[in-house]
């Protein structure tokens, strides 16, 4: 997902959805500051300007802030004096334009935040946070700031713009609209310091999960290594060692850590203690135990949309999405439950079997569910997964993103000369992106893939600059970031199947950046439900045959995958879907569930067993984010009623890949791919979803798809 602001609009909605990062300081002053200050000056260098990134210094932040603040309160100040009636062009095209230099500290602060945060600027952040909360409402409060848009807006109902400038007019609206600009002046002082208090809550939310990734790490001897691979083996060493601990072993209490230990570890006893490690982030009773702010985040997000005549804050957050509203996202999750659940009974039956005839004595726990599902893989399907890791080599799995990105997108991807680009970490590399074609310069394609102390968990992609040509054209600069545990020197980084899904699918929301189309830097946006579409599409892409017969070779012989090994991945394709599907869906429901709650005298902990229950939420499985750490959720506002969104995403992937499985060219059939990217890659937010989809299929997407994709029954109408 694209975590950086580009518009003035996207930077309003950003302080109330606080979406990744939790920003803030300002100091308005009546001098003018003269701008020294590295994180605010205009991007130089090669490629249309680059982030100094090997310059920024947490010392800056604070003054940058406020200077950026300053100055787009001014830009604001400048709309709203204008005495000429309100216009697209006096109203709507300055707004496009207000508070670049904001825009350019926001960068910076992202990746200190995300990549490189510290102790340091982690009390930063929770100074900052209420501050700019304050700040964002000067602007989506300002009332005659509104009003000029109120009024380009009612009259492009009577004499409608251009398609593009329409949308523009639309979504700018719906923005301020929607965060309380129409509220009374008593309800907006409270709207305006409920958004200060839970950015101060979005913060410390943050800040608790990294503080309990970062100090429970198990250290492990050499007797107790059983089952784990040479690879594992040497990079829990080196993990180790790069903490102090040389002769141990670690296991870092993150997911691409926690994940293959219990897949291969014979240690059931510690298989059972990184689990319950893993799952209790947030949720230790100590100083970093989110329970009380999740309530606290519930009721202020539900008093807040009482303000604006909302019942629930999920009825608020859907009626701009492609659900419309939560009953129709609900729709779509109670219709596969059943299915899900009934796998996960059929899976752990198979597991139980296994355990019984080797006589384990132990009935199946959630600790237990990846071990014994890779030694059902091996029963059912002869597959190994250590096997398929041995050809799955990260620099092999790049390359392979650029080979798809070449033959879909007509990209090529060259890494720049080392010292040319200014990054700010040095595991971080760079690649120029142009058109195979013409030589073009789409942009720059920055790479951050290990993970180390002061990262956030998992993976995600940013961009730094967005195209657009309305302020002349734009050079995307793009980012995907992993937490692949960095191996030992000499050794490739060797990945599961799932990780390099994970990988291709990050790389997805990338090549969304470089194919926009757009004129507008408002229309670089996206609707929750549809931006995950084109990242999970390119998943697919893995498995096609041209990527396994190319790139997946062994890491030692360099021999291609076996067309047997093949065989069988593509055999076990619908395989542990139970799991998978089970494990993300009690997460998106009780996301939703959570949030059509009366968080009064709610209990989170509490709340969550019940509704699980309620739901015959099978033992042996959990949720894929514990509530004390569902990030997408309570970090921020991005994700919050719409982490169902990646099935509602995966209803039109499921049905994009049928649609090239049916293509003369199949998954490289130049004529879909094209079509796939005009209607679906380029238009960004220019094109509202639903509609954008039909162009693109002709019709719809429904739900049967979907279910054939995963090997479920489709369910009767």
């Amino acid at each position: 997902m694209n975590n950086y602001l580009k518009t003035t609009t996207a930077k309003v909605i950003f302080a109330f959805c606080m979406v990744m990062i939790s920003i803030s300081n300002y100091g308005q002053t009546n001098e003018t500051m003269e701008n020294n200050n590295i994180l605010l000056k205009e991007w130089t260098g090669p490629y249309g300007g680059v982030p100094a990134f090997d310059k920024m210094n947490i010392a800056d932040v604070k003054s940058a802030l406020e200077e950026g603040m300053r100055l787009n309160l001014l830009d604001i100040e400048a709309i709203t004096k204008n005495l000429s009636a309100p216009t697209f062009e006096n109203t709507i095209v300055p707004m496009e334009k207000a508070g670049k230099e904001l825009t350019l500290v926001f960068t910076y602060y992202g990746i200190l935040g995300g990549n490189l945060s510290s102790p340091e600027f982690r009390k930063i952040q929770g100074e900052m946070a209420p501050i700019l909360s304050e700040f964002s409402s000067k602007i989506s409060q300002n009332k005659e700031l509104f009003q000029r848009i109120k009024t380009v807006f009612d009259n492009s109902l009577k004499t409608p713009l251009e398609a593009d400038q329409q949308r523009v007019v639309q979504l700018t609206y719906e923005g301020f609209a929607m965060n309380g600009a129409e509220l009374d002046e008593v309800k907006k002082a409270r709207y305006a310091e409920i958004n200060k208090e839970l950015s101060t809550l979005y913060t410390n939310f943050s800040n608790n999960i990294l503080a309990d990734e970062e100090n429970y790490v198990i250290y492990l001897t050499k007797d107790q290594l059983g089952g784990l691979s040479e690879s594992m083996i040497k990079s829990a060493a080196k993990t180790a060692s790069d903490k102090g601990q040389e002769g141990k072993y670690a296991i870092t209490n993150t997911r691409s850590s926690m994940d293959p230990f219990l897949t291969y570890s014979t240690e059931r006893a510690l298989r059972e203690k990184v689990w319950k490690t893993y799952y209790s982030r947030g949720d230790n009773g100590d100083q970093f135990d989110n329970n009380q702010n999740i309530v606290n985040i519930l009721k202020l997000r539900k008093e807040r949309v009482g303000l604006l005549g909302f019942d629930n804050y999920a009825d608020w957050r859907l009626q701009n999405r492609m659900a419309k509203n939560p009953e129709n996202a609900m729709q779509l999750m109670n219709a596969v439950w059943p299915a899900a659940i009934a796998r996960v009974k059929e899976e752990v039956t198979d597991m139980q079997a296994i355990a019984n005839a080797n006589n384990h004595n132990i009935t199946i726990e959630p600790w237990d569910y990846r071990y014994y599902a890779e030694k059902v893989r091996k029963q059912k399907y002869d597959l190994d997964s250590d096997e398929v890791k041995q050809y799955l080599q990260l620099d092999k799995l790049t390359q392979a993103l650029f080979f798809v990105a070449g033959e879909l997108f007509n990209y090529n991807f060259k890494p720049v000369p080392e010292g040319s680009v200014p990054v700010f970490q040095e595991d971080v590399k760079v690649w120029e992106v142009t058109n195979k074609t013409t030589g073009e310069n789409i942009g720059l394609w920055y790479l951050d893939p290990y993970s180390r102390q002061g990262k956030r968990s998992g993976a995600w992609a940013n961009t730094y600059r967005s195209y657009s040509t309305f302020d002349g054209k734009k050079n995307v600069l793009a980012s995907n970031n992993s937490n692949f545990v960095k191996p030992a020197p000499g050794e490739p980084v060797l990945v599961s199947w799932d990780d390099a899904t994970t990988f291709l699918h990050e790389f997805g929301h990338a090549l969304h950046f470089f194919s926009a189309e757009v004129k507008y830097p408002t229309l670089n946006g996206g609707v929750r439900d549809y931006t995950e579409f084109q990242s999970q599409v390119l998943e697919r892409w893995l498995s096609t045959d041209k990527v396994i017969n190319q790139f997946l070779v062994h890491h030692k012989t360099g021999k291609p995958m076996p067309k047997e090994l093949i065989a069988k991945i593509k055999q076990a394709a619908t395989f542990n879907q139970g799991f998978s599907t089970t494990e993300y869906l009690a997460s998106a429901i009780m996301d939703m569930k959570f949030h059509m709650a009366d968080p009064s005298n709610i209990d989170a902990d509490s709340f969550e067993r019940e509704t699980l229950t309620s739901m015959n939420m099978p033992k042996e499985v959990v949720m894929r984010h514990r509530t004390p750490h569902f990030g997408h959720v309570f970090s921020g506002e991005g994700y919050a009623t719409a982490y169902y969104g990646y099935m509602w995403a995966d209803v039109l992937t499921a049905d994009t890949a049928e649609a090239f499985e049916e293509a003369p060219g199949g998954f490289y059939d130049k004529e879909l791919a094209a079509k796939m990217i005009k209607y679906l890659f380029a238009p960004r937010n220019s094109t509202d979803p639903a509609e954008a989809y039909r162009n693109f299929r002709g019709r719809d997407a429904n739900i049967e798809a979907l279910m054939r994709d995963r090997g479920f029954p489709i369910p009767k109408k």
